[in-house]
């Protein structure tokens, strides 16, 4: 509680004095996190809704030093420069009781602004280097969370050095110094000059992963996506460039869910990414469900707009202007439209590549509907459509449910949801939603129709619905099937589903056979091809096979045949099945090769399918006593529990088990970055338990009302 924080007088007067005048304080509701705090700072509007947002890390070494990180909302912190810059290793957040001891407030307040109450000076502070970019002010809190000022960062760095704290300064842009950096001076000494001529010669990379995922889940992500050549990092926070390996994902994502939705009638189209103020401004809870995400254009060149234009973070205010042009009578219903484009979201939360950030690709459906119940319908039909892109073609296992009132989509009557399950971090993480409208954007956007079912000429609104699927769908496959090893592609979406690899080739083999060998490896991949099956053959002669097996293993291809003298005398092929690093041996028939290899394929969807579900399984239990809740949590599983139905008490149940969660603290370091350590309602599935959930009382905590329905809840992306 911002009540039990201390130091608000003596910071004010420190920041007075500096400043040289009168602080302007502006009071607001409490706030625990950024996300939580920037709609509040927009509120106040003016010079707070324009300040730069920051964040802060109370972190604790191994020995027991303190340390508080101050950086950028939109810098990608990393503990191992921080534990590089002060000298501390294995730096991990702090507890509580720690924070409260040394900085005199609670988790929520804690800034720089609070170091006033560091009396002894144990606290070592560490600063984000690009804040000194900052040109306006930045947003503080003055000791407590239910307040802020604004201060430039001259002045903030005054305010620290003048309580007799020297700040260090840490580039988060650079990358963590190896172990070897600090070593005596022999190590520095240059290689042999044969080995590095070695090195060059055979083409050597350093191909592996050097973290597990059950150890540092954030760093084999990252290195995962990079060393598969997924994903190469790019200048602007939160946007990044999809490489050729994971845009093929995307377009065989898009070729199976076009096809679905051409089916049922949708015809796909193009809008512009631009809408302006006034028109993003007519549906009131759209607008302030998506305003800390909005990103605006304000100057073309050297001029100044005259009025602002935003990059859509979603198109429903800048198709449905249109939708009132086109739709005039029933005859014009229903209105189907899609369109593949890109999006713009400037979430100040920590951007991870393909899971959260502030461009990506998706695609958006928008329909119009005469009645409620086909506008439903489909909402449902499409739901099945997301459930298949995940189950049927990316091996990912997921709930089908409504969102609370809660969580749905702004301005919308009721979202559906299918939710994902990330087992290693015991994370869900929403797969895609499909919301049903209602009439509030038709009255918003002055959409109706001529409805001859009505005697007096009167028009009626239409039902809409929206619908969208983005690349986050990429993230969730690699996050779920990956392993120690590096990527693990479901095979339906395999830019490469089976690499040819020639072995058995030594010093003695001839010229001719080698090119025997070679043609035996085109012949294969070409019937393959012929097949429909993505193959590949890999003849590069400047890596070893080893190499090649690495570099595929590395990348995720299904299945790897290793093709040598021995197996094109016998006609036998040797595999390697790459989801669980199984080798086996088939016929090599040409009559019969399509078939057996689409089948092999066909067994590993089905193979990783049923071991994700069998994962999520394990991970999810149904709790019927609190007692019992945040213990599970803590367990990375998902939670099915009874609730009344109350936002009152959704809001208390992830508040209540992020207070009681000390492992939040304590451990899993890469949940950090996470919105919220608490459990959220991820939806209230459709498949429902036998037992009524009327039998039960909510699940929160002192709340005596039935329960209304079951709801999963878990922590989330």
């Amino acid at each position: 509680m911002a009540a039990s924080c201390v130091g608000e007088d003596a910071c004010m007067a420190s920041l007075t004095s500096i400043i040289g005048s009168d602080v302007t304080v502006f009071d607001h509701p409490e706030v625990k996190t950024v996300d939580e705090w920037t709609p509040e700072l927009l509120k106040i509007g003016g010079a707070a809704a324009t300040a730069a947002m920051a964040k802060n890390l109370f972190l604790k070494g191994k020995k027991g030093e303190l340390c508080l990180v101050f950086a950028l909302a939109s810098t990608k912190t990393d503990l191992k420069l921080v534990g590089a810059a002060v000298g501390s290793a294995a730096m991990r957040f702090a507890s509580e009781e720690n924070l409260k001891e040394a900085l005199g407030v609670v988790q929520g307040a804690v800034t720089p602004l609070a170091l006033i109450n560091d009396k002894e000076k144990k606290v070592i502070v560490a600063l984000d280097s690009a804040l000194q970019t900052v040109e306006g002010t930045i947003a503080v809190h003055p000791c407590r969370n239910d307040k802020t000022v604004l201060v430039t960062f001259k002045q903030l760095n005054e305010y620290i050095t003048a309580l007799g704290h020297t700040p260090i300064f840490v580039d988060f842009t650079a990358a963590p110094a190896p172990a070897a950096a600090a070593a005596a001076p022999a190590a520095k000494k240059p290689a042999p000059k044969k080995e590095a001529k070695k090195e060059v010669v055979k083409g050597e990379t350093k191909l592996g992963l050097d973290v597990k995922k059950e150890d540092d889940f954030a760093a084999w992500y990252s290195q995962v996506i990079t060393k598969a050549e997924m994903i190469e990092y790019y200048d602007v926070s939160g946007c990044y460039i999809i490489r050729p390996w994971a845009f093929q994902i995307w377009e065989e994502i898009k070729a199976f869910f076009a096809k679905k939705i051409r089916v049922m009638g949708v015809e796909d189209c193009y809008f512009p990414m631009f809408v302006t103020q006034s028109v993003l401004n007519k549906e009131k809870d759209h607008v302030e469900g998506f305003a800390p995400e909005v990103a605006w254009i304000t100057k073309a060149g050297d001029a100044e707009l005259a009025n602002p234009i935003a990059l859509r973070p979603t198109s429903e205010t800048v198709m449905y202007p249109y939708f009132a042009k086109w739709i005039r009578s029933h005859r014009d219903l229903p209105l189907r439209l899609n369109q593949w484009c890109n999006v713009v979201r400037w979430e100040f939360s920590h951007p991870t590549p393909f899971i959260r950030t502030r461009e990506f690709l998706w695609q958006e459906g928008h329909c119009a509907w005469a009645t409620f119940d086909e506008c439903e319908k489909e909402v449902r039909v499409v739901l099945n459509h997301y459930a298949s892109v995940y189950e049927d073609l990316l091996a990912v296992p997921v709930v089908q449910g409504l969102k609370t009132e809660k969580e749905r989509f702004a301005g919308g009557h009721s979202t559906t949801t299918v939710e994902t399950f990330i087992a290693a971090v015991g994370r869900g993480c929403q797969g895609a939603t499909s919301h049903n409208l209602g009439q509030n954007f038709g009255k918003m956007f002055d959409i109706s129709f001529e409805d001859p079912s009505k005697s007096d000429g009167s028009k009626t609104i239409p039902f809409q619905n929206s619908w969208g699927l983005t690349t986050r769908t990429i993230g969730v496959m690699t996050m779920v099937h990956g392993d120690n090893v590096g990527l693990v592609l479901p095979p339906r979406v395999a830019s490469v589903q089976v690499v040819i690899v020639p072995v058995g080739i030594t010093s003695t083999t001839t010229p001719e056979g080698r090119q025997e060998l070679f043609d035996a490896c085109n012949a294969l991949q070409d019937a393959l091809q012929a097949g429909d099956i993505r193959a590949k053959a890999d003849l590069r002669d400047n890596y070893s096979p080893a190499w090649r097996f690495n570099h595929w293993e590395l990348k995720g291809v299904p299945i790897r045949i290793e093709l040598g003298p021995k197996e094109v005398t016998s006609k036998k092929l040797m595999l390697c099945i790459r989801h669980n690093m199984e080798r086996k041996s088939i016929e090599w028939a040409d009559a019969t090769l399509v078939t057996d290899i689409k089948s092999e394929l066909d067994g590993i969807h089905d193979a990783m399918l049923s071991k994700a579900r069998a994962a999520r399984a394990d991970q999810t239990k149904t709790i019927v006593d609190w007692t019992g809740f945040t213990p599970a949590l803590n367990e990375k599983c998902l939670i099915l529990a009874p609730w009344c139905g109350s936002m009152a008490c959704e809001d208390r149940i992830k508040v209540d088990s992020a207070d009681e969660s000390k492992a939040l603290i304590e451990g899993f370091e890469e949940d950090v970055k996470a919105p919220s350590m608490g459990a959220k309602s991820l939806c209230i599935p459709y498949a429902q338990p036998n037992e009524p959930a009327e039998s039960h009382n909510c699940i929160r905590n002192g709340c005596t009302e039935k329960a209304q329905s079951w709801v999963l809840w878990g922590r989330s992306f």
